[in-house]
């Protein structure tokens, strides 16, 4: 089962050029420390505060094991040292996610007429 990360940002409108840094810097980060990125969202039409992240993992042990790695990380440090000194994110709010897969389709039965 894979755990996905959904990542709600409430960020500064204007700041938004600071957060699309901060979000392109874990594009590399992420995958190096051992998370999958799905994507990272930016507001473009409507709302102007509201960005997404989401980051996939093979279970909440990886993750985990992710958490550990990137605290120790320099650049994923620096990221986060970056978003702090800046300021342009305002609230985050983290839902841990798994997909819903198709169940197995029952093999059909084959009717056979008689004769």
């Amino acid at each position: 089962m894979t755990l996905t990360v959904f990542i709600r940002y409430q960020i500064d409108p204007f700041q938004r050029d600071a957060f699309e840094q901060y979000a392109r810097a874990w594009l590399t980060i992420i995958p190096a420390c051992g998370g999958t990125v799905v994507g990272y969202w930016m507001p473009h039409e409507g709302t102007n505060r509201v960005a997404f992240g989401l980051i996939s993992f093979d279970s909440l042990a990886a993750y985990e094991g992710y958490r550990a790695r990137l605290k120790a990380d320099v650049a994923g440090r620096a990221n986060f040292a970056f978003a702090e000194e800046r300021r342009f994110i305002v609230a985050e709010e983290r839902t841990f996610l798994r997909q819903v897969e198709a169940a197995a389709a029952p093999m059909p039965t084959v009717v056979t007429p008689e004769r």
